[in-house]
């Protein structure tokens, strides 16, 4: 998932950050990844994107892939908690 901020990128209107979405979907699909979620957020970021990715890799790419439009987040890697328990018993 992915934290965004906006930054110093110029929005004109909810179209053109629709059509951003769109070319972000295209080219996460060119790495392996898929676009799962997004939501528009009141605060300190402005948007929360969840995607998956089959590997590491194609997750740094993704989170290139959003730099690459001009969306400065913070990429972090969600676990279920349902597995993290399982994470946490095997310790």
């Amino acid at each position: 998932m992915s934290l965004i901020r906006l930054g110093d990128r110029d929005v004109q209107n909810a179209q053109e950050m629709a059509a951003v979405w769109g070319e972000i979907r295209t080219e996460f699909e060119q790495h392996n990844a898929t676009l799962e979620e997004s939501y528009a957020i009141l605060g300190e970021h402005d948007f929360l994107i969840i995607f998956e990715a089959d590997d590491h890799e194609a997750g740094f790419k993704s989170a290139l892939t959003l730099r690459r439009h001009g969306l400065r987040g913070q990429t972090m890697e969600l676990v279920d908690t349902d597995d993290f328990s399982d994470l946490v018993d095997e310790i």
